[in-house]
């Protein structure tokens, strides 16, 4: 695996593109999230990460004095996107994302989240603001550079990749160091495996993540996490099998080399395929739908 880069020490990535890691490692952001510049003289933020005073100061640096014309947001977690008021205020750059934290949620998972039977809410930053809407397909340009939206939600109902020439910048949809977390009702597996899909479609080869290395198989990678989603599709249904459980049971059950840590992050990976499988009907809860509900197939 490769070493971490210094967080706070600008690298370039490609013409025209660098990257800034900001101080938050973790078990589940790997080294820490990746800020993007993308631009010569005037500049583009991609996530500005978390807000922490450090890596603002960091941000700043590497900016230079430069103008900076947007700033935009994959998605609304606590890990992407508080800095970018902040940093809005200071290089008055409009922030610019697919819509508030509770945007792109489908149906389903917005009624779970009205009637709390889901818990969840992992991360999200609730007060995000922005200051223009991007729909699916816009088209963002700047100096030397023109990204087109994708509205990819899955990990986040509000999340977008941006696809920038034959690269794409896919936020924590698709990483390579790990799988994402899809946590109802933020998370939705039916999108998560549909917004995937989309993104293979555009052909891109090329993946920045927000968090790890460059994805330089982005296309391997994501035929890979689609497979892997299968094989615990798999899984879980061989494990209704012998009868009515409940997502923790099956967690202890198909999960079983992942460290202690990480497994209540495991049981929300659980329960969204456990909703998925409702919704193509092929499984059922036992009573009402919740993160305890007993769940047999149909």
């Amino acid at each position: 695996m490769a070493k971490s880069p210094m967080a706070g020490a600008p690298r370039q990535l490609a013409d025209g593109l660098s990257c800034v890691l900001a101080p938050n490692p973790s078990p589940m952001t790997f080294w820490g999230t990746n800020t993007y510049l993308l631009g010569e003289d005037t500049l583009a933020v991609i996530d500005p990460g978390p807000d922490q005073p450090d890596h603002l100061d960091a941000l700043l640096s590497a900016i230079g004095g430069r103008t900076v014309s947007h700033i935009l947001v994959t998605h609304s977690h606590l890990d992407h996107s508080p800095l970018a008021r902040p940093l809005s205020r200071i290089t008055g750059a409009p922030v610019l994302a697919y819509g508030d934290s509770r945007a792109g949620r489908s149906a389903i998972m917005e009624d779970l989240s009205q009637h709390g039977a889901l818990g969840g809410g992992e991360g999200e930053d609730a007060g995000f603001v922005y200051d223009e809407a991007i729909a699916d397909g816009t088209e963002i340009q700047g100096d030397g550079w023109t990204l087109r939206a994708l509205h990819t939600p899955g990990h986040f109902g509000n999340h977008l990749c941006f696809i920038w020439g034959d690269a794409a910048f896919t936020g924590d949809l698709v990483m390579g160091w790990a799988t994402s977390l899809v946590s109802p009702p933020d998370g939705d597996l039916t999108h998560f495996m549909a917004s995937c899909a989309r993104l293979a479609d555009t052909g891109a080869p090329r993946g920045f993540a927000g968090h790890g290395a460059p994805i330089d198989d982005l296309q391997d990678r994501i035929s890979n996490l689609l497979a892997h989603r299968r094989t615990r599709e798999a899984q879980i249904t061989a494990t209704l099998q012998s009868g009515p459980q409940a997502a923790a049971e099956i967690t202890g059950v198909v999960y079983t080399d992942v460290a202690p840590a990480l497994l209540p992050m495991a049981e929300r990976n659980v329960l969204a395929h456990l909703i998925d499988l409702c919704s193509r009907q092929i499984a059922a809860p036992v009573g009402a739908l919740s993160a305890t509900a007993k769940f047999t197939l149909i």
